[in-house]
C-alpha cells in the first residue's frame, strides 16, 4: 500500500519536470488520490499559467469529494496573476490536504494552510520537507532576501586549475560536461561574466540543448566598469537575447548610449576598492526579473562574489587531467590567507559524474537551508 511519502515524492518529480520554466514561480507539483486511487495530477508550467493544484482538480473532476491532495508547497492564499488556490480547495471538498512545506514569503507563509484548516480540512504539513526545500531553493532565498540565487559555476583539473598560464582553457571537459552546463543555463534567468571574458572569448553565452527542445536564453550580464565591451560583440546584439551591462557611475556616458542604441540595457552601481559594488548589481538585477544567476566568470569575478559571501551554489566540473605550473590559473584570486582555518567552509551536496568528469555541487556551510 503506497504511503503519504510516496505520493508527495510524485508530486516532487512532477514539479521537478518544469525545471527552468517557472522563474520567478516556485516548482510546484500536486496528486490527487481518492480511495487508494490516484484521480488527478498537475504541475505548474510556466509564470502566468494555472497552478499545479488547478491542473489536478480539473484532472480530477467530481472525484475531489473526500479526496486528499498531496502539494509540494503550500496552497496560495492571496490573489495574483491566478486566484488562491487554497479556496479552491476548499470549495472542492477535499478531506485531506498534505503539504510538503510552507511558503517561504514571510508575507503569506502559514495563511493558506490556516484557511483550510479554519474551514475544517484536515492538513499536514513536512511529508518530504527537506527535499521539497532542495527543490525550491532558488525560490526560497529570493523571497528571504529579495536578491537573486547565485550559482558559481567552473571547470577545473584535478589540480585545481581552470586556464594555462596563458589564458587557454579550451577544453578542460569533455563533451557531456559542456552539455551539462547548456541545461544549467536553460535553467536560469541570467548568466554572468567579466568584460575580460567578452574580450578574450567573444562568447554568445547562449543555450544550446542536444534534443529537440527549444533552450531559453538566460539574460546576459557582463560586469565592465570602464564599458570596453566591444559595441560588435557577440553579447551586445540582443536579436536572440537581452544584455545587461553593469559598469561604474563614471564611466563613459557617450559610449554607453551607442551600446544601448544596439538593446544593450545599462545599470551603474558604485565601485569599491576592490571592483564594482556586487550587492547593490544583484538588487539591481533582481528588480530586472533575474532570480536565478549563474557566474562563468574567472578568477577576479569569482572572487569578488566569494569576498562578499554571495556565493549561494558551487558547481564545478574536475576533469581527470593535471596542469600543473606554478602560473596556471585557478578559479579564485583575492587575498591570500595565512591559516587552513580561515578558509570559506562548504559542504557537499552532490557528486556525479558526466561523462568523463566529475561535477560537485556544494553550498557555503553557514545557518540555513543546507545545515
Amino acid at each position: 500500500m503506497k504511503t503519504d511519502q510516496d505520493y508527495m515524492q510524485l508530486a516532487l518529480e512532477l514539479a521537478a519536470s518544469a525545471r527552468g520554466n517557472t522563474n520567478p514561480n516556485p516548482l510546484v507539483g500536486a496528486v490527487i488520490v481518492k480511495d487508494g486511487v490516484i484521480v488527478g495530477t498537475g504541475l505548474h508550467r510556466k509564470a502566468g499559467e494555472p497552478h499545479a493544484e488547478v491542473h489536478a482538480v480539473n484532472m480530477a473532476g467530481e472525484h475531489t469529494k473526500d479526496a486528499t491532495i498531496y502539494v509540494t508547497l503550500e496552497p496560495c492564499s492571496h490573489y495574483g496573476k491566478t486566484p488562491p488556490c487554497a479556496k479552491l480547495l476548499k470549495e472542492s471538498g477535499f478531506k485531506r490536504v498534505v503539504v510538503a512545506t510552507e511558503d517561504p514569503n514571510p508575507e503569506v507563509a502559514g495563511r493558506g494552510i490556516r484557511l483550510l484548516r479554519d474551514a475544517g480540512i484536515e492538513v499536514e504539513v513536512g511529508v518530504l520537507q527537506e527535499e521539497a526545500q532542495k527543490l525550491n531553493e532558488r525560490f526560497i532565498h529570493n523571497m528571504l532576501t529579495e536578491r537573486p540565487f547565485v550559482v558559481a559555476k567552473f571547470a577545473m583539473t584535478l589540480d585545481g586549475k581552470i586556464a594555462t598560464y596563458n589564458g587557454h582553457s579550451q577544453w578542460i571537459t569533455g563533451e557531456e560536461a559542456r552539455a551539462d552546463v547548456h541545461e544549467l543555463r536553460h535553467e536560469v534567468d541570467g548568466i554572468l561574466v567579466g568584460v575580460q571574458t567578452v574580450l578574450n572569448d567573444n562568447p554568445k553565452l547562449t543555450t544550446r540543448l542536444n534534443d529537440d527542445r527549444q533552450g531559453r536564453n538566460p539574460i546576459r550580464v557582463v560586469l565592465d566598469s570602464t564599458l570596453k565591451t566591444p559595441v560588435d560583440a557577440h553579447i551586445a546584439d540582443t536579436t536572440d537575447a537581452r544584455t545587461i551591462i553593469v559598469t561604474s557611475l563614471d564611466s563613459d556616458e557617450e559610449k554607453a548610449q551607442q551600446l544601448e542604441r544596439n538593446g544593450v540595457e545599462i545599470i551603474r552601481v558604485d565601485k569599491e576598492k576592490t571592483g564594482l559594488h556586487i550587492e547593490d548589481m544583484l538588487k539591481a538585477l533582481y528588480k530586472k526579473g533575474i532570480t536565478h544567476l549563474l557566474v562563468e566568470g574567472g578568477g577576479n569575478v569569482n572572487a569578488s562574489f566569494l569576498r562578499g559571501g554571495f556565493i549561494d551554489q558551487y558547481i564545478v566540473y574536475i576533469a581527470p587531467k593535471v596542469l600543473g605550473g606554478k602560473n596556471s590559473i585557478t578559479p579564485f584570486t583575492g587575498t591570500d590567507v595565512e591559516t587552513i582555518d580561515l578558509a570559506n567552509q562548504l559542504e557537499f551536496g552532490e557528486v556525479t559524474h558526466v561523462g568523463e568528469d566529475l561535477r560537485i555541487i556544494a553550498y557555503p556551510k553557514k545557518a540555513g537551508l543546507h545545515d
